[in-house]
């Protein structure tokens, strides 16, 4: 099985090509970090800033920061008992 890593500087992800990162990233990342919201949420939020400079250099229009934030950090406040 390949795993589910952001392919940089696109951000898709290397198994599924959906935007980086993907439902499968998310379970992992949440058995990852289990017990450690806070350090997922740091850890994600550095790779925010990544994504948000890379695909600003990268794209004609930089990323939307409402979704881009959404789909790095939104998700976690969904997750039950992190």
């Amino acid at each position: 099985m390949q795993r589910h890593a952001p392919l940089r500087p696109l951000w898709i992800c290397t198994a599924c090509a959906h935007p980086w990162p993907c439902g499968q990233a998310r379970l992992r990342l949440v058995e990852e970090y289990a017990g450690q919201r806070r350090h997922l949420a740091v850890d994600l939020a550095d790779l925010l800033r990544e994504a948000t400079a890379d695909l600003t250099r990268i794209c004609p229009r930089p990323p939307d920061p409402v979704a881009i934030y959404g789909r790095f950090l939104g998700w976690l406040r969904q997750v039950p008992h992190l």
